[in-house]
């Protein structure tokens, strides 16, 4: 039994998720990584950056937004 479709289109509309599961090297640590991959237009993108409103940050802002990463 296939599927439909419907059901395969919906399917393709789904990002892509990936997992891997590794030891670290020191074997010490379980290392658990998911990636999930989305594929859009660029249409869909440059309607979202045009939609946005710009912001002014300072030079100390900006410091202070990195180093909180």
């Amino acid at each position: 039994m296939g599927l439909t479709n419907k059901k395969e289109e919906q399917l393709r509309k789904m990002p892509i998720v990936q997992a891997r599961t590794m030891k670290s090297k020191d074997g010490k640590y379980l290392i658990h990584r998911v990636e999930i991959t989305t594929i859009r237009p660029m249409a869909y993108y440059e309607t979202i950056l045009h939609g946005k409103e710009e912001v002014e940050v300072s030079e100390d802002e900006l410091q202070t937004l990195l180093s909180k990463q």
